[in-house]
C-alpha cells in the first residue's frame, strides 16, 4: 500500500517504528493491533526519500539578531537617503481638485501651465521680492488664471482680447465694485464661444486657487436654448453637463430650477442653466431663492426698456456678475441704453432721470440738423464724457475683422420701380385717408400707424390689401376697380410688384447660372405665403421659419437646409420670429424684402448668411419701393444707424441729415426720382447721378453713406444677378464691399 512522502509523515513513521522496536527486545507489554504502516520508499543508497522542494523547519528562538552597530547605522542611513517616491508611473504632481488624499506641499499652482506656447493668460501674481517670498503664507499666495489650452488654442486674437476684457469686468478689476459688461461686438465675431471661455473659467479657476463661482445662467431667445447647449457640447467636448429648458409642464420645470439652485459645492454636477426668457419670466420665484455667480443675456437688447416684467424679473436676481451680450446695443433712444448700462453695472450713469438731463437731451439737441453752434458743442463734450464711462464696461468690435476669416460679402440697396398699379392704389390712398393730417406735432396716431402698416404691404403687393379693397376701408374705396380684370389672389402675379419682379428675376438666374441658395426674409408672414406661391408655381423647393414653428423643429430644419446635400433652394424667414443667432451659412445669398423701423431686427436677419463656416462669396439684397415710405424708414435707419455709431463705434463725423420735423413727409410719393434716398443726402460724389472716382475737388462724402462704397445705376454694377433683373424695375443702388481694400475698390 502506497504511502505518504511528506517529510512529516516520514518522521511520524520512522519514530513509531524505534518504538515498536524497544518494546519487542524489552517484552514488557504484550504486543498491542496496530495500524498498518504505509511502506517508506528508499533510494538506492537505503536513505528515505525527501522532496528537494522542502526544507527541513528550523527551530525558532527568540533570541534577537545582533548587528554590529556600524552595519545598524549604515542600513538605517541608506533607507533615509532614498526620496520618496508616488508608486505610479509616469505621475507628473498634483491633479487639483480631482486629486484625491493627496496633500500638495509648498506653492500653490495653476490649473493650466502659464508658460505653455500660445497660453491665455487672464490673470498673473504680482512679483514679489525674495524678501516677500519668504514672508508670504504658502497656502494664500495667488495663482494666475490661465484659459483651458482646449478653448484657447481655438480662439482667434479679437476673441481672446474679448475673453480678457469680459473677465476683468466680471472681477471688478476694470471697475472697482462693479462685476458687469456689455459685449457688443456685431454679428458673426463669435460671442457665444467667448462667453462660453469665461464660464468655464470662472467655473474651475481663481486666483485663490479655487472656482470663482458655483453656478452660472445663460438667458437667451427660446429659438436659440438649443443651440446655446450644442455650443457648449461642441467646444467643452462633454466636460461640462449644462442644463437646457426648453419646454415641459410647469411642475416639472419648478422642480428642475429648484434642483439646480439646490446645487451647493466645488463639483455641481449641472453647473450651467440655459433658459429662454419667457420660462425665466414665469419661473423667477424659483430663480430668486437662492444666488448664481455669473448671468448672461443673450440677444440683451430686450431688456432697453426698465419697465417689463423680464428686466425687472432678471434685476431682482441674486448675482453680482452680469454680462450682457447684443450687437446692436443701441437700437432707437439713448434711454433704452442707459437701460442696458444700468442693468450690468448699476448706478455707473446715475439714475434714469439724472442721465436723461445730462447725457441725452444734450447729445439729441446737438445731433438736430437745426442745432445751434453752441449746443453741438455741447451736445459733443457730453458725448465723449458719456463713451469714457461706458467703453469701462462695453467692448465693440465691428464685423471688419471677419474679413481677415470669411469669404467676400457684397450688400446692395436695391431701389425698385413701383407698377403702374401700385402707384395709381397709393395714390388712392394718400388722397382718401389723408395720413397727414393725422400727424401733430410729430406724434403718430394709431389711425396713421394703420396707414404706415397699409402703405408697406403695398409696396411688397397689391395681393396684401386686396381684401381691404374688396371691403373699401377707408384709403382702398373704389380701388377695386383699379385690379386687372379677373384678378384672384389664389395665384402670385409677380408683374403686379416692382420688388416681386426683381425677386423673380434674381431667383431665375441664381437657379439657372450656380448651385446658389436664397435666403427670403420678410417681416410679414402675409409675404412669406405669397413667396411659398411663386416658389410652387416655379418649383423650387423651399423651407419655412415663422413663429408657427416649435423651437425643437426650428432645429432640425436649419441643419437639414445647412447640408451641401439638401435638395432645397430657399429659406424663407420671418425676420420677427427668428433672425436673431441663426446660422444659415448653406445659403450665401439673401433678400430682404421689407426694411424694419429698427435697423437692428434688419441687421439681425442680414446676418444669417455670412457667418463662421461660409465658403462661399455672400450677396445682400436689401429691396426698397423708390420713393415710397420704405425710403423713408430706411433713411430713419440711417439716422438711427449713425446715433449708434457715434456712442457706440465712436465715429466723430457723423453728418446731421434729418431732422425730426421730416416724419410728416412719410406720406408722400416722390415718383420722379431714382432714389429718394440719394437725394435727400446729397451725395458730392456723384454727377449727374453717377459716382465718378476720385470725387470732384471739395466733394466731402457725406458720412451716413460712407458705409456705401458705391452709389450706382445699371453701369456701375458688377452683380451679375442683378445686372439681369434691372431692367425689370431697379432705379437705382448703394453697394458695400466686405473687401474693397484687398480688391483695390475705392
Amino acid at each position: 500500500q502506497r504511502r505518504s512522502l511528506a517529510p512529516s509523515q516520514l518522521a511520524k513513521r520512522k519514530a513509531g517504528e524505534e518504538e515498536e522496536e524497544e518494546e519487542d527486545e524489552g517484552g514488557r507489554h504484550p504486543p498491542t493491533t496496530r495500524k498498518r504502516q504505509k511502506p517508506v520508499r528508499e533510494t538506492e543508497s537505503g536513505e528515505c526519500y525527501r522532496s528537494p522542494f522542502r526544507k527541513p523547519l528550523a527551530q525558532l528562538t527568540n533570541r534577537p539578531h545582533c548587528l554590529d552597530s556600524s552595519q545598524h547605522e549604515a542600513f538605517i542611513r541608506s533607507i533615509l537617503s532614498k526620496p520618496f517616491k508616488v508608486p505610479i508611473p509616469n505621475y507628473k504632481g498634483p491633479l487639483g481638485l480631482r486629486a484625491l488624499g493627496i496633500k500638495r506641499a509648498g506653492l500653490r499652482s495653476p490649473l493650466h501651465d502659464p508658460f505653455e506656447e500660445g497660453a491665455l493668460v487672464l490673470y498673473e501674481p504680482p512679483l514679489l521680492s525674495a524678501h516677500d517670498q519668504l514672508k508670504i503664507d504658502k497656502d494664500k499666495a495667488p495663482v494666475h488664471v490661465v484659459v483651458d489650452p482646449v478653448l484657447s488654442r481655438v480662439l482667434r486674437p479679437h476673441q481672446r482680447e474679448g475673453v480678457k476684457f469680459l473677465w476683468d469686468c466680471v472681477t471688478s478689476r476694470r471697475i472697482p465694485g462693479s462685476h458687469g459688461c456689455i459685449m457688443a461686438d456685431e454679428m458673426g465675431l463669435g460671442k457665444t464661444l467667448q462667453c462660453i471661455t469665461l464660464m468655464w473659467t470662472l467655473l474651475r479657476q481663481s486666483p485663490d486657487c479655487k472656482p470663482e463661482i458655483e453656478k452660472a445662467m445663460v438667458v437667451s431667445p427660446s429659438s436659440l436654448v438649443r443651440n446655446w447647449y450644442n455650443e457648449v457640447e461642441k467646444w467643452l467636448g462633454g466636460r461640462i453637463q449644462p442644463l437646457a429648458i426648453d419646454g415641459g409642464s410647469k411642475e416639472e420645470i419648478d422642480r428642475k430650477l429648484v434642483g439646480f439652485m439646490n446645487q451647493r459645492g466645488l463639483r455641481v454636477p449641472s453647473p450651467i442653466l440655459i433658459i429662454s426668457y419667457e420660462t425665466f419670466r414665469l419661473h423667477a420665484e424659483a430663480l430668486q431663492k437662492g444666488s448664481v455667480g455669473l448671468v448672461i443675456c443673450d440677444e440683451g437688447h430686450r431688456l432697453k426698456n426698465s419697465e417689463n416684467q423680464t428686466y425687472q424679473a432678471l434685476n431682482s436676481l441674486n448675482t453680482p456678475r452680469r454680462v450682457l451680450i447684443s450687437g446692436t446695443p443701441i437700437q432707437n433712444d439713448l434711454l433704452e441704453y442707459f437701460s442696458l448700462v444700468h442693468f450690468v453695472n448699476s448706478g455707473i450713469l446715475g439714475t434714469a432721470q439724472e442721465f436723461k438731463r445730462h447725457f441725452e437731451i444734450p447729445i439729441l439737441k446737438g445731433r438736430d440738423a437745426d442745432a445751434s453752434e453752441a449746443e453741438r458743442h455741447k451736445g459733443e463734450e457730453r458725448l465723449k464724457e458719456l463713451i469714457s464711462i461706458v467703453n469701462r464696461c462695453l467692448i465693440r468690435r465691428t464685423s471688419d475683422i471677419l474679413s481677415k476669416y470669411l469669404p467676400v460679402k457684397i450688400e446692395q440697396v436695391v431701389c425698385c420701380r413701383l407698377t403702374p398699379l401700385q402707384a395709381e392704389l397709393y395714390k388712392n390712398f394718400l388722397k382718401q385717408a389723408k395720413p397727414v393730417e393725422e400727424l401733430k406735432e410729430g406724434k403718430i396716431s394709431v389711425s396713421s400707424l394703420s396707414s404706415i402698416t397699409s402703405l408697406k404691404k403695398l409696396c411688397n403687393h397689391p395681393a396684401l390689401i386686396h381684401d381691404k379693397c374688396v371691403e373699401e376701408e377707408e384709403g382702398f374705396m373704389g380701388a377695386l376697380d383699379l385690379f386687372p380684370a379677373g384678378y384672384s389672389t389664389k395665384s402670385v402675379e409677380p408683374q403686379l410688384s416692382g420688388k416681386m419682379l426683381v425677386l423673380d428675376y434674381i431667383l431665375a438666374v441664381t437657379k439657372s447660372t450656380s448651385n446658389d441658395k436664397v435666403v427670403l426674409v420678410s417681416n410679414y408672414t402675409q409675404t412669406l405665403d405669397l413667396f411659398e406661391k411663386l416658389c410652387r408655381n416655379r418649383r423650387y423647393l423651399y423651407v419655412r421659419l415663422d413663429g408657427t414653428m416649435s423651437i425643437k423643429k426650428r432645429a432640425k430644419i436649419v441643419e437639414r437646409f445647412n447640408s451641401p446635400s439638401s435638395p432645397e433652394f430657399i429659406f424663407m424667414l420671418s425676420s420677427k420670429a427668428g433672425g436673431c443667432g441663426l446660422n444659415l451659412i448653406g445659403a450665401n445669398r439673401l433678400v430682404m424684402f421689407d426694411p424694419d423701423w429698427n435697423p437692428a431686427n434688419d441687421e439681425q436677419a442680414m446676418a444669417r448668411v455670412w457667418r463662421d463656416g461660409q465658403k462661399k462669396t455672400c450677396y445682400i439684397y436689401r429691396l426698397l419701393s423708390t420713393g415710397t415710405i420704405e425710403e423713408k424708414i430706411f433713411q430713419r435707419q440711417t439716422h438711427k444707424k449713425a446715433l449708434s455709431s457715434c456712442v457706440v463705434d465712436e465715429e466723430q463725423d457723423v453728418e446731421r441729415h434729418f431732422s425730426l420735423g421730416e416724419l410728416k413727409e412719410l406720406f408722400t410719393l416722390n415718383e420722379t426720382t431714382t432714389s429718394d434716398t440719394h437725394d435727400k443726402i446729397k451725395c458730392r460724389r456723384c454727377v449727374n447721378g453717377h459716382q465718378v472716382w476720385p470725387p470732384p475737388e471739395g466733394s466731402d462724402c457725406t458720412s451716413d453713406l460712407s458705409q456705401w462704397n458705391h452709389c450706382a445705376d445699371k453701369r456701375g454694377l458688377q452683380d451679375s444677378v442683378l445686372k439681369a433683373a434691372w431692367d425689370a424695375a431697379v432705379t437705382f443702388t448703394f453697394h458695400h464691399h466686405s473687401h474693397e481694400e484687398q480688391r483695390g475698390i475705392p
